[in-house]
């Protein structure tokens, strides 16, 4: 049997679906120990609506991982094409940091669902970097030649600031301005 749930065709399901993902990303960025019940209160859908969908709080919580990096990994071109390589760095990288509140508390989760180098969206996600990356180089907004696997490395710290303190946002905002300062082009 197939442990994951295939996507659901019927329009109210595909509804229930993604009410269920934007409750656990409320739930679970709000407080990492959210129980599933309170994930399908919140998406105002029965428990065994979740179920259906979500067989474990694993499912779930892998399923919310990609489905968000999939938007992230989808925003970087889009970005591009409504603004300057700089600024579309700085946009999408204030959605990272949004993320990194959700990632905080899941965090264990999807680092032993992916470990071992077997995780799917790590190489869209690095190219997302690198497609910011070589428009800003090539407006000469940003430096040449940066590794995206290294600003990767760098993000890596937002899923460390713990949002329950009171300043987790403007933490992650001085540690983007850091980023971004670091890689600009002198």
């Amino acid at each position: 049997m197939n442990p994951q749930p295939s996507k659901p065709t019927r329009k109210d399901a595909r509804d229930n679906r993604d009410r269920i993902l934007a409750a656990a990303r409320t739930e679970l960025s709000a407080a990492t120990s959210a129980s599933l019940s309170a994930v399908a209160r919140t998406a105002g859908v029965g428990i065994g609506t979740l179920y259906r969908h979500f067989p474990t709080r694993e499912a779930l919580i892998m399923e919310l991982y990609r489905h968000d990096l999939r938007y992230l990994i989808d925003l970087a071109p889009e970005l591009l094409r409504t603004r300057p390589p700089l600024a579309a760095l700085r946009g999408w990288l204030d959605e990272v940091a949004r993320y990194g509140r959700l990632k905080f508390g899941v965090s264990e989760v999807v680092h032993a669902a992916t470990g071992g180098g077997t995780d799917p969206m790590y190489e869209p996600f690095v190219r997302a970097i690198a497609v910011l990356l070589d428009a800003g180089a090539a407006d000469g907004t940003l430096k040449p030649d940066v590794d995206p696997e290294d600003v990767l490395l760098q993000l890596g710290v937002l899923w460390r600031i713990d949002p329950a303190r009171g300043d987790a946002q403007a933490r992650a905002a001085r540690i983007l301005e850091l980023v971004v300062d670091g890689l600009r082009a002198r």
